[in-house]
């Protein structure tokens, strides 16, 4: 054993070939004990041929021994021959020391096979097995997670977290968490992040945590760990819209502009961040700006509706008819359809006193709007407009019934 712990250190070191040298003479020796340690630290450093060898050697003496099986399946799984692993599993007795851990990998290997079902019944076999066994319970948990079955992995990991400590360093907490916060019981999954967080304080934590805390409306929560993610890693773009909106909840729009400058800068031809800056451009009394972003957001992406609607309603709001009937002409050059679109070339149109042109987009939108009051009033007025004083009479009569508190209306009707 003491060329063995040469060999790790010269490794540990950075001297792997005089590491490996040691590790080459270590494995001549008849210890057997000794010989698999060997075999796992080439399999380890990726040497899996000399590891194999050496693993023969071992299943050729103790042809029934568990740990060897398993050691030659996970080898079997990194050559791409999960068919012959499974096998090998499969034989493992039930007495064997390492058949929970035979069963574990089995679960995994059928998953990666898409058959779900089955794993799913390995590991609950092997829960019946071992009912207190923490690595079986934690899989199941884990198996749920992943599958999606959030409610019904939340028992399985709030057993396992209480026997943590024999789980060497999995990070339990923050896998109940991910459970709690996809269920929507943010109170409980913040529980778990803020106890699971300091023990790994990885990307998918942070943001796991932050993202929580973001749909719990506590955005004091929210920004410090997206802010903690950002500094860890600035790459990790899906950080940069929920902490720009965690700013902009709490007012604070100048932090959250330039939270989306540096996405931007991260994730370039990322159109939302630009629809985000956009919007909270025009909070900030700056429209150049705002639709400078709205621009560049359907540069990147013309079948962004939401950037499309936002910019078409401030065109409108300024009485850019012109401009409003340039964007809405070219959504339709890309094949856009939309009622709202409808409404917006309408208006562009009829205010541009094209009265043919808008009278068949309105007979669209009304489609979509027949039971909103303000397309109503519109569409009325526009009737009026056009000659068509019998049909806006009965539109109006209809906006008067959803809100007969309307006068004007009332006093138009009687004029009519």
């Amino acid at each position: 054993m003491t060329i063995i712990k040469e060999a790790i250190r010269a490794i540990e070191a950075g001297q792997t070939e005089e590491g490996l040298r040691k590790l080459e003479r270590a494995s001549q020796t008849d210890n057997h004990e000794d010989k698999f340690t060997v075999a796992e630290l080439f399999y380890e450093l990726g040497h899996t041929q000399k590891a194999q060898v050496l693993l023969d050697e071992l299943m050729v003496l103790y042809p029934d021994e568990g740990s060897l099986s398993v050691f030659s399946a996970e080898m079997m799984i990194d050559d791409d021959r999960e068919d012959e692993a499974i096998e090998m599993l499969l034989e493992i007795s039930p007495s064997d020391e390492s058949y929970l851990q035979a069963q574990i990998l089995l679960a995994d290997l059928y998953q990666m096979q898409s058959l779900d079902e089955v794993a799913e019944q390995k590991l609950l076999a092997a829960s019946e097995h071992a009912p207190d066994e923490v690595i079986i319970t934690y899989g199941l948990g884990e198996f749920y997670l992943e599958r999606g079955d959030y409610a019904k992995s939340i028992p399985y990991l709030k057993k396992a977290v209480h026997q943590k400590e024999d789980l060497k360093g999995v990070p339990v907490e923050l896998k109940l968490a991910e459970a709690f916060s996809a269920t929507g019981e943010f109170e409980d999954a913040l529980i778990y992040y803020q106890r699971g967080i300091d023990e790994s304080m990885t990307p998918d934590a942070l943001f796991g945590f932050g993202f929580t805390a973001y749909q719990a409306g506590d955005m004091t929560v929210a920004i410090e760990q997206l802010e903690a993610l950002k500094s860890l890693d600035s790459d990790f773009t899906s950080l940069y819209p929920y902490l720009a909106k965690a700013y902009e909840s709490e007012n604070r729009l100048t932090e959250a502009v330039e939270v989306l400058k540096d996405g931007m800068s991260t994730d370039e031809f990322n159109d939302q961040l630009y629809l985000l800056a956009g919007k909270i451009n025009f909070k900030q009394q700056d429209p150049i700006q705002g639709e400078t972003n709205l621009r560049q957001a359907l540069a990147l992406n013309p079948s962004n509706m939401e950037a499309l609607q936002t910019l078409a309603a401030y065109l409108r709001h300024d009485e850019q008819f012109e401009e409003l009937l340039e964007l809405c002409t070219h959504a339709r050059s890309y094949g856009e359809e939309d009622a709202m679109l409808d409404w917006y070339e309408a208006f562009a149109l009829r205010s541009l006193d094209e009265y043919e042109r808008a009278y068949p987009l309105y007979e669209e939108a009304l489609q979509a709007f027949s039971d909103d009051v303000d397309f109503l009033e519109e569409y009325a007025h526009f009737l009026m407009e056009y000659g068509k004083r019998d049909l806006a009479y009965t539109y109006f009569k209809k906006l008067l019934e959803q809100k007969p508190e309307r006068m004007d209306i009332i006093e138009l009707l009687e004029e009519f």
